[in-house]
């Protein structure tokens, strides 16, 4: 059985919140709730980098650890969803994820800041009916066979989302033509001085990362 996560490739991105607009098309979150966001890091600094960050479905996710209600579970693939219809609002998911990626429609004091929210991987939640699961949840799209909408939509394919093997095959290959001298976060201008036959390999690299899904 496959196990989905998200990777975002800092040297491709380009703060461009692609991804962050196609989340909210996809999910039509409430007023405030940013299930995803670009983080930049050393801002105005030749070490800048940007990264999408969102929940990132870890196989011992902390939130699951520590809520009160037992509302969040896994599905067989690895995405951790959580049933709004249990949880209580009392923030302790938000102080445990390490990403930040729980998030809440109102500010007042917890318990009363509402039913939290976060990415689902597009893969909906535990409800009777498609138009309640859309509400509660957002978008199914795993269900439909696809992939979440802010990986489909990056430019430059930056963030890559699927199976775990998969992705981490197709960054493996992105480092090794860049000339892994500084691991995988080598400059792509680095390997277009390695010489032509590296250089010509880049474009292959931005190639859509839900193609195999879609073709297989």
């Amino acid at each position: 059985m496959a196990q989905m996560k998200f990777l975002c490739d800092a040297e491709r991105c380009i703060e461009c919140n692609g991804c962050v607009t196609a989340c909210k098309n996809a999910n039509e979150t409430d007023w405030g709730i940013q299930r995803r966001r670009v983080v930049t890091l050393d801002d105005g600094k030749p070490s800048e980098v940007s990264i999408s960050v969102a929940c990132m479905h870890c196989d011992d996710a902390p939130c699951m650890a520590v809520c009160p209600t037992d509302c969040f579970y896994k599905t067989e693939d690895g995405i951790v969803l959580h049933d709004k219809d249990i949880c209580i609002g009392c923030g302790y998911c938000l102080y445990a994820c390490p990403f930040g990626a729980p998030q809440f429609p109102k500010e007042e004091a917890f318990g009363e800041r509402g039913k939290m929210d976060k990415c689902t991987f597009c893969a909906g939640g535990p409800a009777e009916t498609k138009e309640e699961e859309y509400e509660k949840y957002g978008a199914n799209r795993i269900a439909e066979g696809k992939l979440p909408l802010c990986a489909e939509m990056c430019s430059t394919k930056a963030l890559l989302a699927g199976d775990a093997q998969t992705i981490s095959d197709i960054f493996r290959q992105r480092v090794v033509y860049r000339g892994h001298e500084d691991g995988g976060w080598s400059s792509v201008e680095k390997a277009q001085m390695s010489g032509p036959d590296v250089s010509a390999n880049l474009d292959e690299m931005a190639y859509d990362a839900t193609r195999a899904t879609r073709e297989g």
